[in-house]
């Protein structure tokens, strides 16, 4: 069994004295594992960080073993955003949350949408509120999808402005006047009748209830279950990103 396919490193822990096991997402083969030896080598290691985009070649006699992995770099992602504490937590937290995905299971989209994450997080204008919709997509990608094309009380499509943390659908202002106490708030970035102009502007605020709505449904509804705790680098990025509120 032999495949090649490039991959963004999820992590690396070292295997015997040289060699190390690298956990790739990769865009036809899901969540892989391998042997790479020499790993923790000078020249292996700016290579094996966390968020890197790689080619990989995996080999193996059996799927189910672990086998040997080639690693060449193709863009390093990890080092653009040591200067931003934050993007480099973002990354960190998304590789770990990436873990959740069932090993060799493809996918290519939620695949996409995280090397166009990376790709921004030099932009911390931009990236943050990516961020945030990588976070719906990983929900989608494992079952637990959000609707927010429409009020679930009422059908419309404008003025949501709420999320019912049960049933994971957006309810409008109006609609959830009553309830809003109980309702998780939903920023208007997330809409599909997002506003235009000045009023199109993602401010800390919005990054803040983003991370708050994902949050609410990746505990409840994938980490819970599993007795599992959102990843320490999650709650450091929420705490970093509310800094920028002040």
């Amino acid at each position: 069994m032999e495949w090649s396919d490039e991959a963004v490193v999820l992590s690396v822990r070292a295997h015997g004295e040289t060699a190390a096991i690298v956990e790739l997402l990769t865009r036809a083969h899901g969540r892989h594992s391998g042997l790479v030896h020499g790993g923790r080598s000078r020249k292996a290691r700016p290579v094996l960080q966390m968020g890197n985009h790689v080619s990989a070649a995996w080999k193996a006699r059996l799927p189910e073993h672990l086998g040997h992995m080639r690693v060449e770099l193709q863009r390093g992602y990890a080092a653009s955003s040591m200067d931003d504490p934050a993007a480099l937590t973002a990354l960190t937290s998304l590789c770990a949350l990436s873990r959740l995905l069932p090993e060799h299971d493809p996918h290519p989209n939620l695949y996409e949408i995280t090397l166009f994450v990376l790709g921004f997080l030099d932009d911390e204008t931009v990236w943050p509120a990516l961020y945030v919709r990588w976070e719906l997509a990983l929900l989608d990608e494992l079952g637990f999808g959000l609707d927010l094309s429409s009020c679930a009380a009422t059908g419309t499509t404008e003025d949501l402005a709420h999320v019912s943390p049960k049933s994971g659908r957006a309810v409008s202002r109006g609609a959830g006047l009553p309830y809003q106490d109980k309702l998780l708030s939903l920023p208007q970035f997330l809409t599909k009748s997002r506003p235009t102009g000045a009023n199109a502007i993602v401010t800390a605020g919005d990054i803040s209830a983003g991370l708050a709505l994902t949050g609410h449904f990746l505990a409840t509804r994938v980490l819970n279950p599993r007795d599992l705790a959102l990843p320490e680098p999650r709650g450091r990025l929420v705490g970093l990103l509310r800094q920028r509120e002040r």
